[in-house]
């Protein structure tokens, strides 16, 4: 319901028609470059999960978690939350694996890795390039509202930690936190696996970047690197909130406050982000063709089991490939070492 608000405020404020001037600005180029920078960042995002996957003990052939990825990206794409895809993923792959509680953590894992490395691009580019700074700056909070959202955070912390110590499921929690620590040390800060994740996250997010820049170039946005690859990272940071419709709401809203602050438009700011999620939903349309084909193929499946009278055994996953084996140095990807 929070994306949808934000929709509207700011339909209201800018109407319909700077989204739909923004949508019809998109031509054959920049959909066959969305394509192309999706493809990288689809294969860079796969095995990274890879990497992570096995660092937590599962088996990933790159094949089928590229498959598994392109499907995720599509169904966040195009249902609310934008984690619904990265859900399914974790439980498909689980499932698949025989454990679906490694398999959830191994994407909160990957997945986060992803954040990180976000947010520490956009720390370091806050505080070394000036415009940034200063575009920040004007949208910082006042000194009494940023304190009491600090207290506010403060005393959630604070009632989080004595309910995992002292509440009724503690236990519980506390079992779930050491099973995540330990994946944690094995999926991201084993010696096999973060500099790897590493590499790859910044990778992705280059390309995320210059998938933004290709929005922003589309609907005339023109601005210089050292000012335009702040705001990408304000705006992908934003699309990471937890109130989105499918990837909309925050998004557009911080890249109007940020163009803005930036000595841009605010209508520039819009314009560049609905573009991007445009171009962003294009790029995951290889995954509804992959959703198809895992459809077809259970289709099939059952209608082969209900011939056999329930007699047939359970068909592997042909998108996916996953075993339920323990990986092996010999399925791991060049340049990268099996533990």
């Amino acid at each position: 319901m929070g994306g949808l608000a934000v929709l509207a405020v700011l339909v209201w404020w800018f109407s319909a028609g700077a989204f739909a001037g923004a949508l019809l600005a998109i031509d054959g180029r920049a959909l066959a470059a969305a394509l192309a920078v999706g493809l990288a960042t689809t294969v860079l995002s796969a095995w990274r999960w890879r990497i992570v996957a096995r660092g937590v003990g599962l088996r990933l052939p790159l094949p089928g978690a590229v498959a598994d990825y392109y499907r995720a990206l599509f169904l966040n794409a195009v249902l609310p939350g934008g984690v619904l895809g990265d859900v399914h993923r974790g439980v498909a792959h689980g499932r698949r694996a025989g454990d679906v509680g490694r398999g959830v953590r191994a994407v909160v894992l990957e997945r986060g890795a992803g954040q990180a490395v976000l947010i520490a691009a956009g720390a370091a580019v806050l505080l070394t390039v000036p415009p940034a700074w200063a575009a920040a700056g004007r949208l910082m909070l006042p000194g009494p509202q940023a304190a009491v959202w600090a207290a506010v955070a403060a005393a959630a912390a604070g009632a989080l930690a004595a309910w995992v110590r002292w509440g009724s499921g503690a236990r519980r929690v506390r079992c779930a936190l050491s099973a995540f620590a330990a994946d944690l040390r094995g999926g991201l800060l084993s010696r096999a696996s973060w500099p790897g994740v590493l590499l790859l996250s910044a990778a992705v997010l280059a390309g995320h970047v210059a998938l933004f820049a290709v929005a922003a170039h589309t609907v005339g946005a023109e601005a210089p690197p050292s000012r335009l690859i702040p705001l990408a990272l304000f705006a992908l940071l934003a699309m990471g909130l937890p109130v989105n419709v499918a990837g909309w709401g925050p998004r557009e809203a911080a890249s109007a406050a940020a163009f803005a602050a930036a000595g841009l438009t605010a209508g520039q700011g819009l314009a560049a982000s609905v573009a991007y999620g445009a171009l962003a939903l294009a790029a995951s349309l290889p995954g509804a063709v992959f959703l198809l084909l895992c459809a077809a193929s259970r289709r099939d499946h059952d209608q082969v089991t209900r011939a056999d009278g329930g007699r047939s055994a359970p068909v592997s996953d042909e998108l996916s490939g996953a075993r339920r084996s323990a990986p092996t140095a010999h399925d791991a990807p060049a340049g990268v070492r099996a533990e």
